[in-house]
């Protein structure tokens, strides 16, 4: 008896720590109980926020959201259907729907993932009463992006579906689920996009939901994305598209007391409504492809281009800074600057000064190409090996911001080229070479490269007498604090003091009769800024202009480029003092010649190169 009473206590004592262990794991650990994710019994889906609004300075709505509506596939739920009655409504083929359901379920046989994206409304309204014979098929709402203003595409940049590459560096985004993927959408990705929504469904062994899962407790709510505010100008953006129409080029302009950019016009454009809805695909796919126009190319931001004349400014301010020139230095021009014995050796002038004394303030606003090549290699020889003259030039240069990418925060950009005596000394052993053998490099060809937007950046730090601030796109982010690097001012190598001598000669382009811009005067307002002709190898030269308003406190800097537009006077310069007359004042003065301009076209010339190089090809 005593055994039987001593084995009956074991085994109730025993029974009693299973039912503490399990009474342990059930209710009290959760160590046991599936993730939601992991549970098959779980049903996942997701509540897309609304993405951020984007505003221009002045409040002008450039980005909003309209509804859609997506086709969603769970493939393990999945029944035998009429796949040709599902394709028919769908408007796809059989080939696409099978080629969609192996990438869905190679993806994930249980997570939900977009079938067809982007619905119409129209669509969705006759889909949601036959959905219930497509098991494993739901539709779900979403916001896809609107552009009341058709304008402003490589500002804006617009929202596509994440690939595969995108979900495995970023587990965030699922498949189907849209990012941004150019511009503004792109860089402020984060920003805009918000949180998205996560609810979990609890079904039964019949696959029928039932409620939430544990009472909603996993569950959680949207977080609307930010409203983002831009520095354009939408009004200025718009007029400089339409200057720029039937032209190819970029125009930047800047706040130079600021850096902030109030436009930045890239042509030929497009509306961004066309990257938007199910068409998206096949509208960015002949764009890209469309190898002569180029659309997709900010050329404002990626173009990269011989400065031309407008870079005589920066040669005259690192010889002033050099002390190898002063505003009371001349030479004499006979046609051009000879710089050896060879017969090649003769860099052509066309500042008809006729032999005539040619100082500083002369040289810029008649834009005397023997003036700056002396000036320039006086200051590359200055120093006692050219090589060694050369570095301390390419440094004052890229002071700038010029050769260097800005670390702005836009999404895209090219860094442009501003050599040095290294870059020289590959090209020559035993660095045989002097000034006379990139003398090109003093009115801005030879190998120097620039972009719109450094060329823009680097009127503003002209215009603020030394310094600018980097170059941004957004003004002010709802509840967010904007990176402090936009707020810090960046010097140059140059003196103050020497800045007045040159802005007074770009002052006098407008202003002497003889300048080179003085049939581009602007009644009231005082314009500093130079003409451009950017010789080009592979067809009509490119036409150029910088300029800056007022001349005291500017207001706006900016830079005009116009591929194959002949010279700067003939296209650059009249659309540069329209853009600032527009800002300053809010309206133009002269429509005669704003008239030639809104109607003007190079198409004629786009063709002729294109035709040239076609022959040249076969």
């Amino acid at each position: 008896m005593k055994r039987i009473g001593l084995l009956s206590i074991v085994i109730i004592l025993v029974g009693i720590i299973f039912i503490g262990r399990l009474f342990y794991l059930q209710i009290l650990s959760n160590s046991y109980q599936l993730h939601p994710l992991n549970n098959s019994a779980v049903k996942v889906t997701y509540d897309y926020p609304e993405r951020g609004y984007i505003y221009d300075r002045n409040g002008l709505l450039l980005v909003a959201n309209q509804l859609s509506y997506d086709i969603m596939i769970i493939p393990r739920e999945v029944k035998p259907l009429d796949t040709l009655e599902f394709c028919t409504l769908l408007k796809i083929t059989k080939e696409d729907f099978l080629k969609k359901f192996k990438r869905a379920k190679r993806y994930s046989s249980r997570i939900p993932s977009t079938f067809v994206p982007q619905l119409s409304k129209s669509d969705y309204a006759y889909l949601q009463e036959k959905m219930h014979k497509f098991k494993g098929f739901y539709i779900q709402k979403r916001s896809l992006r609107e552009y009341p203003v058709k304008s402003a595409p490589n500002v804006l940049g617009y929202i596509s579906e994440v690939n595969e590459a995108i979900i495995n560096k970023n587990p965030y985004y699922q498949l189907g689920e849209l990012i941004g993927t150019a511009g503004v959408e792109k860089t402020y990705e984060k920003t805009l996009r918000g949180t998205k929504g996560v609810k979990y469904i609890q079904r039964d062994r019949f696959n029928k939901e039932i409620g939430p899962y544990k009472n909603g407790i996993y569950d959680t709510l949207p977080i609307p994305g930010n409203d983002v505010t831009l520095t354009i100008d939408g009004i200025l953006q718009q007029y400089g598209e339409s200057l720029m129409a039937h032209k190819r080029g970029g125009i930047v302009a800047i706040e130079p007391s600021s850096g902030e950019i109030l436009a930045l016009v890239s042509t030929p454009t497009y509306d961004p409504n066309l990257m938007v809805g199910r068409d998206r695909s096949k509208n960015f796919t002949k764009m890209y492809l469309d190898s002569v126009s180029k659309p997709l190319l900010d050329r404002g931001l990626q173009g990269e281009y011989p400065p031309g004349s407008p870079f005589k400014v920066i040669t005259a301010l690192v010889a002033l800074q050099e002390n190898v020139i002063n505003s009371s230095t001349a030479i004499k021009c006979f046609g051009g600057y000879k710089y050896g014995s060879g017969k090649g050796a003769f860099m052509e002038c066309h500042c008809g000064t006729h032999g005539s004394p040619v100082l500083l303030d002369k040289a810029i606003y008649r834009s005397c190409n023997s003036y700056f090549a002396n000036a320039y290699r006086k200051s590359i020889e200055k120093y006692p090996s050219s090589s060694e003259g050369m570095n301390i030039w390419s440094n004052h240069v890229k002071s700038f911001g010029l050769g260097n990418y800005l670390n702005n925060d836009l999404s895209v950009g090219q860094k442009g080229l501003v050599p040095t005596g290294n870059f020289y000394d590959r090209w020559y052993p035993n660095s045989r070479w002097t000034a006379t053998y990139n003398i090109s490099n003093a009115i801005g060809q030879g190998e120097i490269l620039t972009t719109p937007i450094q060329l823009a950046n680097m009127t503003a730090a002209v215009a603020n007498r030394g310094f600018y601030y980097t170059p941004h796109i957004v003004k002010n982010i709802a509840g967010v604090e904007l990176d402090p690097k936009f707020k810090t001012k960046k010097q140059t190598s140059i003196d103050e003091k020497y800045f007045e001598p040159v802005i007074e000669g770009l002052f006098n382009v407008f202003e002497n009769p003889n300048g080179t811009a003085t049939w581009s005067r602007v009644k009231g307002i005082e314009i500093c800024g130079k003409t451009g002709t950017a010789e080009n190898p592979h067809g009509q030269d490119h036409s150029i202009f910088i300029a800056f308003a007022p001349k005291e406190n500017p207001k706006i800097a900016l830079a005009v480029f116009v591929e194959n537009g002949y010279w700067g006077s003939r296209w650059a310069g009249p659309i540069a003092t329209l853009m600032i007359e527009k800002y300053l004042n809010g309206g133009t003065t002269r429509p005669r010649e704003e008239k030639r301009m809104l109607e003007g076209s190079l198409e004629e010339e786009y063709a002729k190169q294109l035709i040239e190089t076609l022959e040249v090809e076969k």
